[in-house]
């Protein structure tokens, strides 16, 4: 324990809280992970239930540039030990959850992290000097003035339907199908735990329902990794091609669990709330999770959004309503909810370094990293063209984490790597000065037509007009002076996402560099 305050606790010992404690301990800072578990990774220890994850493991990618690798490499956390990669746990595009366990406590043991085992959070309080402090379930307390939280969704996110305590819950209900040969099963959800569970039961099963007031959304169409992922809707196939499976649409009134199993009240959405009465022999809910903010004393619990599912987040991924509360992981995604990748490993682990930076640039008086440019438009457009083309980061966080280019008379240009767009707008680093934020991004209409449809009008590859009716991932940047947008551009498609074509790409943009420093240079001569 320590008497003194830490300058850091993080809670929780997965990726996130794994990944941050590598850079605290990197940058020299007092800190301690608080870790429920005997080991690293408790969460991927249960789940998912059927032990194969959905994060994807691309291992042979025709490059050996390691920042490439990490676009198609779901898995590792970054580190300064280039080594220490997931490709060489398993190899397996979609890979076991216990391999990942096994990676986990590498991380750990590889950086010698200061993780206290076995010791869950019960009770969090701040004091009058604003220390945190967090008491353990064996008495112990440990303090510190900055609190992050890394634990992730552990609260099953339950529905209020009335008898729903008599199902069962995804978290313990039995894996194994032979459980269900020959019963009628109904899933609560239409998530991937949802339509897991309904696959690993198909070859069993005599009936199964899946169900839930939402429309299904497939990863596929949406480009949002959260949505039903293909490797999970062999159970979709079973519907339309009438197995005695079904997808129900709309919302459980009551569940009553009697001797011959449970009788459910169903509401259906696309037959004008027609009320019907179905009997199963089993129910199961798989309607997600939810932050567990119980823990927290009145006067320093977070404010909640969504349904209460996730604490609400400043552009710094600090608690809105608690200075010196920040979080990490997949709490992350309150930021970019269905819409970007903070929910997920490949997504938050760039987050996560970017919280890391913020720390250091807010509390320990260490600015973002930077790298001097030629303010000239020739050399700025270098620079992006170069970024674009390799970045795992802008690539994996689309729209959410971009490069920061900042422009100030009688200065170098400034190139900011990796940072929160959103907290680039109020971050010091944007202050007195143009900017220009460089993201990779889907577009507007992207989610809207069937990909797949060859009806759909698609523009040519490296075609200028692509530039402005870009639908698939692309580049942009956007010019700001105190926070105002005064100019966005397009680079153009490319089917292999090669920017960096001379007439399409580099010109294009070297002119809309010209044009926007020309433009501060009229307003400087005023």
């Amino acid at each position: 324990m320590h008497n003194e305050p830490l300058d850091h606790l993080v809670i929780g010992a997965g990726p996130a809280g794994l990944q941050l404690g590598h850079q605290l301990q990197t940058a020299g800072h007092t800190y301690r992970i608080l870790e429920a578990g005997s080991a690293p990774g408790t969460f991927f220890r249960t789940f998912p239930r059927h032990r194969t994850l959905i994060s994807t493991n691309k291992v042979h990618n025709g490059t050996s540039d390691p920042e490439l690798n990490l676009r198609m490499d779901w898995n590792s956390l970054l580190s300064s030990d280039p080594e220490l990669l997931f490709r060489r746990y398993s190899k397996r595009y979609f890979p076991p959850a216990d391999e990942f366990v096994r990676y986990l406590a590498d991380f750990a043991e590889r950086f010698k992290l200061d993780i206290a085992h076995d010791t869950r959070a019960v009770r969090i309080s701040r004091g009058a000097d604003d220390v945190f402090t967090v008491a353990d379930q064996h008495g112990g307390e440990h303090h510190a003035r900055r609190l992050i939280v890394a634990t992730g969704v552990t609260r099953p996110n339950t529905p209020d339907i009335p008898g729903i305590e008599t199902a069962e819950e995804y978290s313990v209900v039995s894996v194994d199908p032979d459980e269900f040969t020959d019963q009628r099963v109904l899933i609560l959800g239409k998530g991937n735990s949802a339509l897991e569970t309904a696959d690993n039961l198909i070859e069993t099963a005599a009936v199964i329902h899946v169900a839930g007031p939402h429309s299904i959304r497939l990863a596929w169409n949406t480009h949002y990794v959260g949505h039903v992922r293909a490797v999970n809707n062999n159970f979709l196939d079973t519907y339309q091609l009438k197995s005695q499976n079904a997808l129900l649409d709309g919302h459980a009134l009551a569940i009553e669990k009697d001797g011959e199993g449970y009788r459910v009240r169903f509401s259906f959405s696309r037959a004008d709330e027609v009320v019907k009465e179905l009997r199963y022999d089993r129910v199961i809910v798989c309607t997600g999770f939810r932050f567990d903010a119980s823990i927290f004393d009145p006067d320093c619990r977070p404010e909640l959004v969504i349904d209460d599912r996730f604490a609400a987040l400043t552009a710094a991924y600090e608690s809105v309503n608690v200075p010196g509360l920040y979080f990490a992981g997949t709490l992350m995604q309150q930021r970019d909810f269905k819409k970007s990748t903070s929910g997920f490993i490949h997504g938050f682990r760039y987050a996560v370094r970017a919280l890391g930076r913020i720390l250091d640039e807010r509390h320990h008086d260490r600015p973002w990293p930077r790298r001097d440019l030629d303010p000239q438009a020739s050399a700025l457009a270098d620079a992006v063209v170069e970024r674009v083309n390799r970045s795992s980061a802008l690539w994996q966080q689309f729209a959410v984490i971009g490069d920061l280019l900042v422009v100030r008379p009688g200065e170098p240009a400034r190139y900011h790597e990796e940072v929160p767009v959103a907290y680039a707008h109020e971050s010091p680093l944007t202050a007195a000065g143009d900017y220009f934020t460089i993201t990779l991004e889907y577009g507007p209409d992207h989610d809207k037509v069937d990909p797949f449809d060859i009806t759909v009008r698609r523009v040519a590859q490296n075609s200028a007009e692509s530039a402005f009716d870009a639908s698939y991932l692309h580049p942009v940047i956007r010019h700001f002076r105190g926070g105002e947008l005064l100019g966005t551009h397009h680079l153009a498609e490319n089917l292999e996402n090669q920017w960096d074509h001379p007439e399409v790409h580099r010109a294009p943009l070297t002119g809309f560099f010209a044009r926007a420093l020309n433009a501060r240079s009229a307003v400087e001569g005023r």
